[in-house]
């Protein structure tokens, strides 16, 4: 980034931060220019971008370097030092934020986390020293891309900044580590971690607003050729069951809510099963609508019913995303009145990201990860009294010091 203020080039990245049909009538309209022609073929072309950020002033806590890469900061900061719709970004911050931003069309999240483990080992564990860029002759030597500005584009620009600002103030993130147990406690349960995890996210939200609503898991299909990811619906009539016995039942004992927690981890633990081998219902059901469309004069009656439509606005969209070196995924919600949480869960801890949107008045990111965390302590000690033989979880004291 130059230090001349005559040095510096417009924010053209800030237009790609717009909603997809408005970056492209901008980029229509940056194309009539031959300069701005052959930039755009430059950043086209490379297969990433490098964004070398400025430091923010931000306390460097977990929450604060994850917004950091979800925006920037807002256009006055680092939000217009990036290219939204290039399929992977790596951020370098001279304040030591780093990390990588996926635009997710082309590949998922399992794709990023193996690609930014693979450049974190190689960091850590090369016998060799990492050299610097200009003494690799292979390498081309770099060189400043020009933009011609018209003030038709200097209104676009002006216009993508103030919406940016608008997300970035609208958007309700916080990131939170729950420390009494991870998988290994669960495992010894004889439970899946994710399937356990998922129950306490619908019992979690059951809590803060006394529904279940439809729920979205990702569940990879990388098995099958050209395969993406399915969806795991986690709100099943189990889960309901649990969480109505955990709140609402209390005159019912504990091994009558040890009983629903296990029917409701069994039952999103088959339909995960049902979906990663391809046969869950939201891909079929999206292609024979992708059809309808193409095909039929009016769609089907099936596509336009409330109840269809109800189902796929994914008010918790959720995915599990393990990592194996020390780093974490995040991602904002998929509807006004949403959440979204990504969970990676370890040994000894689970960490949770949670986002939602602050002009919904009904949710509130700080609110659900506490829901969350008394979720996870409701469950885990409901397991201990019911699994004597089982250890119980760690707990962490004020001190520092594990009970």
């Amino acid at each position: 980034m130059a230090e001349n203020e005559d040095e510096r080039l417009p924010p053209i990245g800030l237009l790609t931060s717009d909603g997809r049909s408005d970056w492209a009538q901008a980029r229509e309209i940056l194309m009539k220019d031959s300069t701005n022609r052959d930039s755009l073929d430059m950043i086209e072309r490379c297969m990433c971008i490098v964004c070398l950020d400025a430091p923010t002033g931000m306390e460097l806590n977990a929450t604060n370097r994850a917004l950091q890469l979800l925006h920037g900061g807002g256009y006055d900061k680092n939000g217009a030092n990036r290219w939204y719709d290039k399929p992977m970004q790596f951020v370098v911050g001279r304040d030591g934020v780093c990390g990588t931003i996926c635009e997710h069309s082309p590949f998922d999240g399992i794709v990023l986390v193996q690609c930014t483990e693979h450049l974190l080992k190689y960091m850590k564990n090369s016998p060799k020293k990492l050299v610097r860029a200009d003494s690799v002759s292979e390498l081309p030597a770099p060189r400043r891309l020009r933009w011609k500005c018209s003030p038709e584009i200097q209104g676009l620009l002006a216009s993508s900044a103030d919406k940016l600002q608008r997300i970035v103030k609208n958007l309700d993130f916080t990131v939170y580590k729950f420390k009494n147990y991870g998988k290994e406690f669960i495992k010894k349960q004889r439970m899946s971690p994710d399937g356990f995890i998922q129950v306490a996210l619908q019992l979690a939200f059951y809590r803060c607003h006394r529904k279940l609503v439809p729920t979205y898991e990702s569940a990879s299909i990388r098995r099958f050729q050209r395969g993406r990811v399915d969806n795991i619906r986690s709100s099943t009539a189990e889960a309901l069951a649990f969480v109505k016995a955990m709140v609402d039942g209390k005159n019912m004992t504990e091994s009558e809510k040890m009983n629903f927690l296990k029917g409701a981890i069994k039952a999103q633990t088959d339909y995960t099963i049902l979906a990663i081998t391809g046969m869950a219902i939201d891909n079929h059901l999206l292609a024979l609508r992708e059809l309808a469309r193409e095909h039929c004069k009016e769609m089907p009656e099936l596509f336009t019913d409330e109840m269809y439509l109800s189902s796929n606005r994914f008010v918790l969209s959720t995915s599990q995303v393990p990592t194996t070196m020390e780093m974490f995924c995040c991602y904002g919600p998929v509807v006004p009145n949403g959440y979204g949480c990504c969970y990676n869960p370890q040994p000894e801890h689970i960490l949770f990201c949670v986002s939602s949107f602050n002009d919904c008045k009904e949710t509130s990111s700080t609110m659900f990860a506490k829901s969350v965390e008394e979720s996870l302590l409701a469950m885990g000690d409901l397991c201990v009294k019911c699994n004597s033989k089982v250890a119980t979880p760690v707990k962490e004291k004020k001190n520092g010091h594990k009970s």
